[in-house]
């Protein structure tokens, strides 16, 4: 009698975890839509390789590119810094391949998200550019450098990883760095994770700097809450390390200005680390530390964000189309 007991045991646990599985999919896929009812996109789409990436344009001038960090998109990068650049610049902001509205890459390394955002900048006309990276983004400013056609006159670079570092990502991207991690926990994260959460989150990132007022949702900040965006963010923050390790050789044939802004107070992304060694072995490398500054100077310091942009400017003279 045990072995039939225990077939019916296992049916009913099957069909309870699969009751369960499918509460929490349909909870995930309602969020998602009031999600994306709530937040629409806010700018234009481009179509390169048959794939979308939405892009917001403003200002007139010389080219200006701003690729925004991790669990984020375009407006993060644009409600800090547009209205102080649009006089002076055609600024030009993407959401990443997989976050914001732009689609995933089936390739979602560095390089192949600079290959496709210049891609995108090339349909836009974009001759020379300015191209500037906060966090993430400064990573993927870099390998655009190393491996776009279209080259920047210059980089600025915010609190951006661009070496190596020491020990492992925090327990989310290491219990997500699974199938069976990934495939639990993200829809338990799009179906329950509350607002709540992401405005601790939120205030964590800008530690010790405060929140500027209505920063999630002119940003939206939710919207990294959908699968999708999740899985691209998760994939892309877990493949960093090892990628920096493949440029770290190349950035000796990197010539061009590289301006970098970082805090004493960044703990996401530490000085010491990353912009410090960087900028002490490449003599094309300005650093402008801001003592006591966390992850986010695009905010905090936004007029010394807005000089270092000025100076790479003026150690860049724009080329002629």
């Amino acid at each position: 009698m045990i072995w039939p007991k225990l077939a019916v045991s296992l049916v009913l646990l099957a069909a309870l975890l699969g009751g369960l599985s499918l509460y929490v999919l349909n909870r995930a896929s309602a969020r998602e839509a009031a999600l994306a009812a709530a937040h629409p996109p806010k700018g234009q789409f481009l179509t390169v390789n048959g794939l979308r990436v939405h892009v917001l344009v403003a200002g007139t001038g010389p080219d200006l590119v701003l690729i925004h960090g991790a669990s984020g998109n375009a407006r993060d990068v644009t409600f800090a810094l547009a209205d102080r650049l649009t006089a002076d610049y055609r600024v030009i902001a993407f959401d990443r391949p997989g976050l914001g509205w732009s689609d995933a890459l089936p390739d979602d390394s560095l390089a192949a998200q600079a290959l496709h955002l210049s891609a995108a900048a090339e349909q836009l006309g974009v001759t020379n550019p300015l191209v500037v990276g906060q966090s993430y983004g400064g990573s993927v400013a870099l390998a655009w450098a190393l491996h776009s056609p279209l080259k920047p006159r210059a980089l600025v670079l915010i609190s951006s990883p661009s070496l190596p570092w020491p020990g492992p990502l925090d327990i989310w991207y290491r219990a997500t760095n699974t199938r069976i991690g990934a495939a639990v926990l993200i829809p338990l994260a799009t179906a329950f994770v509350s607002d709540a959460y992401v405005d601790a989150s939120i205030q964590g990132i800008f530690r010790p700097a405060p929140v500027p007022p209505g920063y999630a949702n002119a940003i939206d900040a939710p919207m990294t809450l959908r699968r999708g965006a999740l899985r691209a963010n998760i994939g892309q923050v877990n493949a960093l390390r090892a990628q920096l390790v493949e440029m770290e050789p190349l950035y000796a044939g990197l010539t061009l200005p590289i301006e970098m802004i970082h805090g004493t107070a960044d703990t996401i992304v530490p000085l010491d680390i990353h912009s410090g060694p960087f900028a002490a072995t490449h003599a094309n490398a300005h650093l402008v530390v801001i003592e006591g500054a966390g992850h986010m100077p695009h905010y905090s310091h936004q007029g010394q964000v807005i000089a270092a942009i000025a100076r790479a400017a003026l150690r860049s003279p724009r080329q002629s189309p």
